[in-house]
């Protein structure tokens, strides 16, 4: 059991029956009255972050969340299909157990699956990821990288903006946790 004392970002735990990663914690101890924990924490299923006071003499189970490097292969329309880098084990993963994390996509990408009971609660991208623009307006002489930004279509759909100077063709590099554009490769 995990002792509110013990709490430090990072940690997960089971709260009401559900799996949450500590964000950011505070121990209290006011003028009057007893000491508490103020804590956020993100829901490991679903990613909404929530705050909670809590205890100090409160106790919750620890949650063994269980990570796996996977290669991405394919998507057959319903399911993307991953391998195991380990055992090569191929499995499939559902759009919903996924998330947003489907327009940073590329075959042969590494990422990593969370599982909690055998259940699979997140997926993992690596922080940047190298794409190919597909559409833009095409650029004009003088734009500058500092005078603003204009919409850029990747190879894997998402729309992210872009310097003015960015044209189709140009391999950007991509922040996949903002989903913001970093530096032209």
């Amino acid at each position: 059991m995990i002792s509110t004392s013990d709490f430090r970002t990072g940690l997960t735990l089971e709260v009401d029956n559900d799996v949450y990663q500590i964000v950011e914690f505070q121990h209290v101890k006011p003028g009057k009255g007893a000491a508490f924990v103020r804590t956020k924490l993100r829901n490991m299923r679903t990613g909404a972050v929530i705050e909670k006071t809590f205890n100090p003499n409160e106790k919750f189970p620890p949650a063994r969340i269980e990570r796996q490097a996977v290669q991405y292969l394919y998507n057959d329309g319903e399911n993307y299909n991953v391998m195991n880098t380990e055992t090569f084990d191929q499995f499939a993963i559902s759009a919903a157990e996924m998330g947003d994390s489907v327009k940073w996509l590329k075959e042969n990408m590494t990422l990593t699956v969370a599982t909690y009971n055998g259940a699979i609660i997140g997926v993992e991208l690596p922080n940047t990821v190298e794409l190919e623009v597909v559409d833009t307006a095409p650029g004009i002489k003088g734009d500058t990288a500092s005078g603003g930004g204009k919409p850029a279509t990747l190879e894997t759909g998402a729309v992210i903006n872009v310097p003015f100077f960015v044209n189709v063709g140009d391999v950007l590099q991509v922040d996949t946790r903002t989903g913001t554009y970093i530096k032209r490769v």
